[in-house]
């Protein structure tokens, strides 16, 4: 699956998670918002279409731990 990661612009307001929430993870069709990211797999930046935004970009898998906030991308 296409994998995009962007920084946490909104970090801190409702619904954005806290001030330590600073990524957000686009898999498919859900977005998470977590503390860290672990990349196993080659990725890329790209700019994303119609904004001044960039995301790292990738294929894989996501594995997700709640205990710690983190999504690691394997392949």
């Amino acid at each position: 699956m296409r994998i995009r990661i962007r920084f946490n612009k909104s970090r801190g307001q409702p619904g954005r998670g806290t001030q330590d929430h600073v990524w957000r993870v686009f898999a498919e069709d859900t977005e998470y918002i977590v503390k860290n990211v672990v990349i196993t797999v080659p990725c890329r930046g790209e700019k994303e279409e119609s904004s001044e935004d960039w995301n790292i970009v990738m294929e894989g898998e996501v594995q997700i731990d709640r205990e710690t906030s983190t999504i690691t991308v394997v392949a």
